[in-house]
């Protein structure tokens, strides 16, 4: 213990130095957006790197489940073409509707938290790929989460699996819509709220996107009804989604561009202005 008051006592000005300088940099990040976005970049950057290398690890470690999991995706994607008399005129629901492949970035899951109410998902593709903030993220079972930051090679999602995260949605068959939110209890269910009461709901009917948003196109799967009830005696219902994805275990996944999303931002703020 005695060392310990020594060495303080001996570097008491670089501590001092150093202490003060910590302070500094913190509110300088803290009250200039520009100065804080750099500091998201560049450990987005950092951090990026680390889950990267240890993903490859884990990789390595799960090469039969990667290969079990593409044999079934392509034989479903066989299964869909060979039914099909024209594979040219394969109709949109089969598809991302509305959106080209020349719309969707391949990307994958290098980082995965869901143990925490705000959970977050570290991807491999940055703004070198095209990513860009507010794009949609789903994989082949539905929706994973929306794009927060960017670095040049890596991007963070905020998670469905996040207490703050609200994603237009609605009932696939009655195009009732809510707002779909997580109550950061179960990583395998979300919640569907301000559903009208009026609507016709059972167990086991399908949830999509609701397409009322630039983020995610309409109809993209997101999962089935488990339990309805009704919040505090309003007059809307909240329902229990069981996840089609399983969220603790993602791998490749689809980053959405949306061209009309700078439209309408730019003619939003046209008539703020006006």
């Amino acid at each position: 213990m005695q060392q310990i008051f020594n060495f303080i006592l001996r570097n008491s000005n670089r501590l001092l130095f150093l202490l003060l300088l910590g302070i500094s940099l913190a509110l300088t990040i803290q009250s200039h957006s520009y100065h804080r976005s750099r500091v998201i970049s560049s450990a987005n950057f950092l951090s990026g790197g680390v889950y990267e290398r240890i993903n490859r690890i884990n990789e390595y470690l799960n090469l039969k489940t990667e290969n079990d999991e593409l044999v079934l995706e392509n034989a479903r994607l066989k299964s869909l073409l060979f039914n099909k008399e024209d594979t040219t005129k394969i109709p949109l629901k089969d598809t991302i509707k509305g959106v080209k492949p020349a719309d969707i970035i391949v990307s994958k899951v290098i980082h995965n938290s869901y143990s925490t109410h705000e959970n977050y998902i570290t991807l491999n593709s940055g703004a070198s790929d095209g990513v860009k903030q507010d794009m949609g993220v789903i994989n082949s079972l539905g929706i994973i989460g929306v794009v927060d930051n960017t670095s040049n090679r890596y991007s963070t999602v905020v998670s469905i699996l996040n207490m703050k995260s609200q994603i237009n949605a609605k009932i696939k068959k009655s195009n009732h819509f809510g707002s779909l939110t997580w109550d950061g209890k179960s990583t395998g269910f979300v919640q569907l709220e301000d559903v009208p009461r009026l609507a016709s709901i059972r167990k086991g009917d399908t949830i999509v996107t609701g397409g009322q948003s630039v983020i995610f196109p309409e109809g993209i799967n997101i999962g089935t009804v488990d339990k309805i009830y009704v919040k505090n005696k309003t007059s809307f219902y909240v329902i229990n989604v069981k996840l089609f994805n399983d969220m603790t275990n993602l791998g490749h996944v689809y980053i959405i561009k949306s061209k009309d999303r700078e439209e309408l931002i730019n003619l939003e703020k046209k008539e703020k202005d006006e």
